[in-house]
This record gives structure tokens, C-alpha cells and sequence, in this order.
């Protein structure tokens, strides 16, 4: 292997829309993931699906490729899927949704978990956020459809329940944000198995042991019950895509944490929270519970919404004892994009 593995595998995994800026923190997650003739694979493969023999036909000089091609997959570097009367067929996983996680979806605390979880951690911080921001956000906030004003004016992006008729395959499993913190002697208490995954992921994801299969009503009370602890819901933003569901913890987050320190790294719901002046207590229980740090209670004890600052996520409106706090729907909302329109904004 050369020298320059690993600088050349980084430069390698950034062409893709969700790309791996190469930091001396990224050469290090790379070589936990990436050990011995693995990188050399890694290097050589490209994110479009082959099988076994077409990719040995790239790299004829690679020994045993099979063998380790199943090893990636496992490690969580390459997704492999099988379906009926067909081939097996592999393809390189992109940090995210890819390798950033799959180390941690099983919720099992190993060796490798361990090493990566403070480099995560410091490269979320160091040059992930750029990247999670770049040309259109990664994620879009799914607001909670009991707080809006009127729930039949969801918009059809939003409604979540009606996608998931159409899913075949669903799965759940640890969350990697929330696991990475408690690796590394921080976080908080949240559950942690909520981490929701559709379709071809998700099958990849039960196969290979990271994750467990689900039904609809079985993701259903899943969210229910993240929405109960007071997280943010986050899907795909692309329009007529869903493929994750996250509940986020500001605490841990990824997209919250790295959108605390300046970044767009997610796009907001088309919903405002709003608050009814008159019946406002000022308990401050929205001002806790905000995420974004939206919400403050004025000197007249009364809470004022940063209309700047909400990402419209629904989170202060469950516990407000006076029912005042709701979301409306914003006055422009930006439906996510096309799938074109994302791919060429993430590669501008």
C-alpha cells in the first residue's frame, strides 16, 4: 500500500454529493475504516453498484476480492444487496448516509466505536459542518402535525404517514450522534434506538446486523415517543424521497450541533411556532426545550419567537401548559428540492 493511501482515498470519497473533506482528523477515521488492503478496494471503487466479477475486472491484481468486499460490507464501508434471481452487487457507501454511522447502528460499544467516536466528534467541528451545508441541506425538520394551527393545511412533503404506505422494507436502529457522545464520556439520556430507515438501506442494514426489521405502526410509535422526549424529527430534503428518518437531540446531533455553531446544515419545516400573547404565562418551558434557541421569555414574561432563528420543528408546543405556543405555516414556504436541483446544488 502507499504512502499516500489514505490521502488519495479522502480526495477519493469527496467527489461524492456528500463529500469527506480530507483534514489529518479524516485520515485517521479512514484508517479505522479502512484497514490493510481495504483501502486499496476502497480506493478503486466508485459509488455506482457492480458485481463481485465486474469489480475484480477494475482491479485484477487484488487477491481474495470477494472476501473482502463481504468484509466492507460488514465493517459498514460497502453496501452489497441481493436481489431475487440477480447478483450480488457492491458499491462504496459515502460518509453519510454511509460510514459516518454504520459502526453504531448496531448499538454494540467495540473497539472501533470507541476510536472513532472522539474523531467524529472533533471533525463534526473541524469540517463537517462546511459540507453539511454545502449548495442545499442534507436533512429537512419534519414538523410535529399535532401543533400546527390547522393540521389539513400539512403540505403533501410533509406528511410523513402517507409516504410511509408506500415503503416495503423498514427498519430501526442505534443512533450513531447520541452513541459517539456517550463513547466519549458526554451526551445525554435520550433514547437510543430510533434511528429509521427505508428500502434498499434498510434491507442492507438488517443483513449485515446494524439494525432490526420494523412495520408502519411500530415507526409510528417511534415517533410518537421521540416527540414525547422532545426531539426533532429529520428526513431527506429532497421532494418525494424518504429513505431516514432521524430524532435529534440538540445535545448530540450532528445537523443541531453543527447548525449551533453557524452552518445551514439543515433546512427548515414550512411552519413558524407562534404564540398567543394573551394567554402566555411565561413558564419558559418553550425557551428550555428549543433547539435552535428560537424561543425567549421577555421581560414581560411573555415567550417572543425568533422567526430568524425557528426551524419550525414543533418541539415547544407539546408542553406548553396553556396550549399558546402552535405552528403556522410560513408565508413562503420552499417546498425540498428535486432530485436534480439537489445534485447540482451539492456539486457546484
Amino acid at each position: 500500500m502507499a504512502d499516500d493511501t489514505y490521502e488519495q482515498l479522502a480526495r477519493h470519497l469527496d467527489e461524492h454529493i456528500v463529500g469527506f473533506p480530507a483534514t489529518p482528523v479524516s485520515l485517521k477515521i479512514l484508517e479505522v475504516l479502512f484497514p490493510g488492503d481495504e483501502a486499496v478496494v476502497g480506493l478503486k471503487m466508485t459509488f455506482e453498484a457492480k458485481t463481485a466479477e465486474l469489480w475484480q475486472e477494475v482491479m485484477p491484481e487484488v487477491e481474495n476480492l470477494t472476501e473482502l468486499l463481504n468484509s466492507m460490507a460488514r465493517r459498514g464501508t460497502v453496501f452489497t444487496e441481493q436481489k431475487p434471481g440477480q447478483e450480488r452487487i457492491y458499491r462504496l457507501l459515502p460518509s453519510i448516509v454511509g460510514f459516518s454511522e454504520t459502526p453504531f447502528w448496531s448499538g454494540r460499544s467495540t473497539r472501533m466505536t470507541e476510536r472513532l467516536s472522539p474523531l467524529w466528534i472533533e471533525y463534526f467541528k473541524e469540517a463537517f459542518g462546511e459540507e453539511l451545508e454545502r449548495g442545499v441541506p442534507l436533512v429537512r425538520v419534519i414538523p410535529i402535525s399535532e401543533s400546527l394551527v390547522d393540521a389539513s393545511e400539512v403540505l403533501p412533503y410533509d406528511a410523513i404517514e402517507e409516504k410511509l404506505e408506500g415503503l416495503s422494507f423498514m427498519a430501526v436502529a442505534h443512533c450513531p450522534c447520541r452513541l459517539m457522545r456517550r463513547y466519549n464520556g458526554e451526551g445525554c439520556e435520550h433514547t437510543l434506538e430510533n434511528c429509521l430507515h427505508f428500502g434498499s438501506m434498510a434491507r442492507y442494514m438488517v443483513e449485515q446486523g446494524m439494525a432490526r426489521q420494523i412495520t408502519k405502526d411500530d415507526v409510528l410509535r417511534i415517533l410518537e415517543d421521540a416527540t414525547k422526549e422532545g426531539m426533532v424529527h429529520t428526513c431527506d430534503n429532497l421532494n418525494g424521497v424518504l429513505t431516514t428518518i432521524c430524532n435529534c437531540c440538540p445535545c448530540c446531533c450532528a445537523f443541531l450541533t453543527t447548525m449551533k455553531l453557524g452552518f445551514d446544515s439543515l433546512a427548515r419545516s414550512s411552519y413558524l411556532a407562534t404564540v398567543s400573547a394573551e394567554d402566555c404565562v411565561g413558564c419558559g418551558s418553550c425557551e428550555d426545550r428549543c433547539p435552535a434557541g428560537a424561543v425567549v421569555v421577555s421581560d414581560d414574561d411573555i415567550a417572543v419567537v425568533d422567526e430568524s432563528l425557528c426551524i419550525g420543528c414543533g418541539v415547544c408546543t407539546p408542553w406548553c401548559a396553556t396550549e399558546t405556543m402552535a405552528l403556522v405555516r410560513r408565508p413562503e414556504p420552499k417546498a425540498p428540492p428535486e432530485v436534480a436541483e439537489f445534485v447540482t446544488a451539492r456539486l457546484k
